[in-house]
């Protein structure tokens, strides 16, 4: 018998007040989406009004992607560093206010991301010449509190500005971290450090402004872990030791999932392996600081490609597909104990979506992990389709879809006039246009959490798809504007979360 969250023991102990203990209702909207005047969305004056839309609808759950660094492809599962936060999403609102600069440089009404390091740079050289005591404070307490990994981080990025390529393309002592190298390169980029490591206190402080704005109004922020991490990353180059590597530094082997319902070739993902071994020898460090990490931006975690933590697809790194890989098995167990040793009120939603064995479920079930519904996955097959919402469960976050999707009135209309009938008679024939009944089936669920992407309540189709997988063309870049958004959706959506009990009072 599946019991309520907040009826669940976790490993003895029992978490005071549990996210998902209650009914809730979320919306999922990473934050480039936002709209503003800057090539992707910000944490400024956008993020906020958002926050202010979600209270409004009693939303209380704004679940985002992952909001590290990215490579050119803007993927936010291919992450620079596993802790910095992305220096594009930092809004330069903050900056001018506080008087650290004086204009911004637009070029025709649209901050590029070139104007936006620019204007960083001359907020950073203000900082300098005007900052407060208390400002001045605050950056060396960050500083000092995160030197750990934003050292590294900030030596890293400074040399891929200066080594251009990838780490592995490096001058030898530099990929390989010869001690002299890397003493003449901080002194040598002294400047550029200081002003990356900077950046990353305007992001942090940004965030933990804009977290406390939403927790006071009733919102939590709901993250997004990669399981993996990028090849081109500070984590891999400081810590080449936990990966499963050549001696040069290339790839042996790569991550993916075999051929399944996204790809008939699977998906290569290209990102190195972990040496388990080599990470459970050091009781999971990396992995309980990449999580404290995920704490201080998050109220609740997404785990993403959980049954990797069960057994993991590995793929040759000469293969160009996901076809010829084989399954490994991963101390997932061992781990997930050592990260509620370290962090007891850790509250985590399993990504279980794929092939899933009983094995990875009794992994999920043992740390009573939320796993996910998703409902553009429940008309195929028979009554026993998990995703179909008589089946399931308490312990669920259940979706519309995911960014990974096609938009619900995008997947809609490409299925054939059989199917959509199915659906049609399932919905009892709303009055309704699609997507609205497959939102209002989500908040009917039992599910403790319903998310609906946004795109989803903005009613909008294909075009305005956040990801497919399996390509690396024309992602993650769609953005709303609010004139989309219609006067009356704030009291719909509202209207829908109360009737279905997920309406959470401060």
């Amino acid at each position: 018998m599946d019991l309520p969250i907040d009826e669940i023991e976790l490993l003895g102990r029992r978490v005071a007040d549990p996210i998902l203990g209650r009914r809730r209702a979320g919306v999922l909207l990473h934050i480039t989406s936002l709209p503003g005047p800057a090539c992707v969305g910000a944490l400024g004056s956008n993020a906020y009004n958002f926050v202010d839309f979600l209270a409004a609808a009693g939303v209380s759950v704004w679940q985002m992607l992952p909001v590290n660094p990215t490579h050119g492809d803007g993927s936010p599962y291919q992450g620079i560093s596993m802790h910095a936060g992305n220096p594009r999403l930092i809004s330069l609102e903050p900056v001018l206010q506080a008087g650290w600069l004086d204009e911004l440089p637009l070029e025709e009404g649209v901050l590029s991301d070139k104007g936006r390091s620019f204007a960083l740079s001359l907020g950073w050289e203000g900082f300098k010449e005007r900052a407060s005591d208390e400002a001045r404070s605050e950056l060396e307490q960050f500083l000092a509190e995160q030197s750990g990994w934003l050292d590294d981080y900030a030596l890293f990025q400074a040399l891929r500005a200066e080594q251009g390529g990838a780490w592995w393309e490096w001058l030898p002592p530099l990929r390989d971290r010869d001690p002299l190298a890397l003493a003449q390169a901080r002194a040598r980029l002294a400047d550029q450090i200081s002003f990356i490591r900077f950046e990353q206190y305007l992001f942090f402080s940004q965030w933990g402004r804009l977290k406390r704005y939403a927790n006071e109004r009733g919102v939590k922020l709901f993250g997004d872990v990669p399981i993996f991490v990028a090849h081109d990353s500070a984590e891999v180059w400081t810590h080449r030791s936990l990966f499963d590597l050549l001696p040069d530094g290339q790839l042996r082997v790569v991550a993916g999932v075999p051929p399944d319902y996204f790809s008939e070739t699977g998906q290569r993902w290209g990102n190195p392996l972990y040496r388990w071994d080599m990470l459970e020898a050091d009781g999971f460090a990396f992995w309980i600081e990449r999580m404290r990490t995920q704490m201080m931006l998050f109220d609740l975690v997404r785990i993403d490609h959980f049954r990797g933590f069960e057994a993991y697809w590995e793929i040759p790194a000469v293969e160009q597909t996901a076809v010829n890989g084989r399954w490994v098995q991963a101390p997932g167990e061992r781990l997930f104990a050592a990260l509620y040793r370290a962090f007891p009120d850790l509250e985590l939603v399993a990504e279980d979506l794929g092939i899933i064995t009983p094995e990875v479920d009794a992994l999920r079930r043992h740390y009573h992990l939320p796993g996910m519904k998703i409902l553009q996955f429940a008309f195929s097959g028979d009554a026993d389709n998990p995703y179909l919402p008589f089946n399931h469960t308490v312990d669920s976050v259940v979706y519309t879809g995911t960014h990974d999707n096609d938009t619900t009135l995008g997947w809609y209309r490409s299925l054939d006039d059989g199917l959509r009938e199915y659906i049609d008679e399932y919905m009892g024939r709303s009055r309704e246009a699609m997507p609205w009944p497959l939102i209002r089936c989500a908040f009917i669920s039992c599910a403790s959490l319903a998310v609906v992407p946004m795109q989803d309540l903005l009613g909008l189709g294909s075009e305005c798809r956040m990801n497919t997988p399996g390509t690396t063309e024309g992602n993650w870049n769609w953005r709303f504007s609010w004139d989309q958004v219609e006067s009356d959706l704030a009291e719909r959506v509202r209207r829908r979360v109360v009737m279905f009990g997920r309406q959470v009072d401060l």
